[in-house]
């Protein structure tokens, strides 16, 4: 590895961030099926992290603390309806503060007024309404489909998702602006350095793809690893999960469609990444470019029995993350060091001379991949919270893994023994002592009686603030017009 202790020459930045990419499902992470040649290539010119864990395994909090370093309990934003407050400092805000000028090109999911959080310009805004009680989405033929719902699998198959449509739009965006600092750049215009970020919808459900993608997967596609048949013998919370979202019991054919799909849906992103990578590598801006690939969360594909995300399974809360800094970090490297997608913010802010976030947690990679024996604790956590009453929060330690679920038994894995966590180990006398320890670690600084009171009060404020949105319909400055008709099925 280069062992460089200082890079004299601040990069550009180029971050991309993906929508519930399992990073199971990239050839580069194991999968010979899926057809995904530019992370693969990016992999081969960068550093793998294989044990990356989201902050929380649902979309706002996730991304949320992405931004700002912070747990989701810290911003106490815990659902997809609460707002991250603006007086909270992001890395966006901290790349600002170092000299550059961030631009964002589509998604973030920040519900309210603050559609920037740090950034100078964007680009696309995200499909959904800016503010609560805004005008919903309409996805026509795939109404539903979107959400942690059954109707999800039984309308899968081939034909068009408008999350599709929305990247592509980003994509043809972000060439375009690549290609406009390749012009400056020829004509010798270009006297600063960039930050673009770019936020993919896919290979978020509908679990529907182009005819020509599907095409790629139909009859080869297999039945996922770990089927888990309902029983008694589940967890409560699976069990009631199960239940709640009518998948007590999915045919078959339900399974290999919606898996088909969204084997195409990941080859579709990657090809739009390969166009975002080209026009790079030919406006002579990739010498000196961070490159950073992520996703917010995973996707269970039916693990387990279990379908989206909400879960801390490893399906749904590892993400892919694939870091290339060309002259700066060897290629064909994997770290298996335990990472939080919050070191991920800390390392490109690292990387580019940034300031740190002062309350953040997150721990730059950049001295474990410079320099041998570098301490590091392999430590991640990730937090669930509902307004249904769901309280969970997760920490991997080591080998070891503890899901807790307040009022409810916790579960623990020992991910080297049992990598598909097929044997909860909370129960076993042996591991009384390690479960305790964690439990003890997951409880630091995290009160979820307390969490369960500021929920109560967010839900007060947001019948307010929903009701505003409903009679008065305030302009959503940043959105993305997402019609019905571009979402349908062959």
């Amino acid at each position: 590895m280069n062992t460089q202790a200082n890079v004299t020459q601040r990069p550009n930045l180029l971050y991309i961030h993906s929508d519930q990419h399992n990073p199971n499902i990239t050839g580069c992470y194991g999968d010979s099926l899926v057809q995904t040649p530019n992370l693969d290539r990016l992999a081969e010119e960068g550093v793998v992290f294989e044990n990356v864990y989201c902050p929380s395994p649902i979309c706002v909090p996730s991304r949320m603390s992405m931004l700002s370093g912070r747990y989701p309990y810290e911003n106490e934003v815990w659902t997809n309806s609460h707002c991250l407050n603006s007086g909270i400092p992001t890395f966006a805000h901290a790349m600002g503060a170092a000299g550059y000028r961030p631009v964002l090109i589509g998604r973030m999911h920040a519900l309210g007024p603050d559609q920037l959080h740090g950034y100078a310009e964007r680009l696309i805004g995200d499909h959904g309404p800016n503010h609560p009680g805004g005008r919903g989405v309409d996805h026509g033929m795939l109404s539903g489909t979107a959400g942690p719902a059954r109707v999800s699998l039984e309308k899968s198959g081939p034909g068009q998702s408008a999350y599709q449509v929305h990247d592509e739009d980003v994509t043809a965006v972000t060439v375009d602006y690549l290609n406009r600092l390749g012009v400056q750049k020829r004509a010798g215009l270009l006297n600063e350095l960039f930050s673009i970020s770019v936020g993919f919808m896919l290979p978020h459900q509908p679990f529907v793809a182009r005819q020509e993608d599907y095409e790629l997967y139909r009859g080869r596609m297999t039945m996922p690893k770990n089927p888990e048949p309902f029983s008694e013998d589940l967890h409560p919370y699976f069990r009631w999960w199960r239940e709640k979202c009518g998948i007590i019991d999915v045919a078959k054919a339900e399974v290999l469609r919606a898996r088909t799909a969204y084997w195409a849906l990941v080859t579709r992103m990657d090809a739009m990444i390969g166009e975002i990578l080209t026009a790079l590598r030919e406006n002579g801006l990739a010498e000196n470019t961070l490159i950073l690939y992520s996703s917010d969360h995973g996707e269970q594909v039916g693990e387990h029995g279990l379908w989206w995300k909400q879960t801390f399974y490893e399906d749904s809360v590892k993400v892919p993350a694939i870091l290339s800094w060309p002259g700066i970090l060897p290629g064909g490297v994997r770290c298996n060091r335990v990472i939080s997608s919050l070191d991920l913010n800390a390392t490109m802010l690292d990387a580019l001379n940034a300031p740190a976030l002062p309350n953040s947690h997150g721990r730059s990679t950049l001295p474990l991949l410079r320099v041998k024996n570098a301490e590091w604790e392999d430590i991640a956590f990730s937090e669930y919270c509902t307004d249904e009453g769901c309280f969970h929060r997760m920490v991997r330690h080591g080998d070891w893994k503890l899901n807790y679920y307040h009022g409810q038994s916790p579960q623990l894995f020992n991910l080297k023994d049992d990598p598909h966590e097929r044997h909860d180990r909370a129960t076993d006398a042996t591991c009384q002592e390690i479960r305790e320890a964690l439990i003890e670690k997951v409880m630091d600084g995290w009160n979820p009686d307390l969490v369960a009171e500021k929920m109560a009060a967010k839900r007060a404020d947001l019948k307010i603030l929903s009701g505003w949105g409903r009679h008065t319909q305030p302009e959503d400055k940043f959105r993305w017009n997402l019609l019905p008709e571009m979402d349908y099925l062959d």
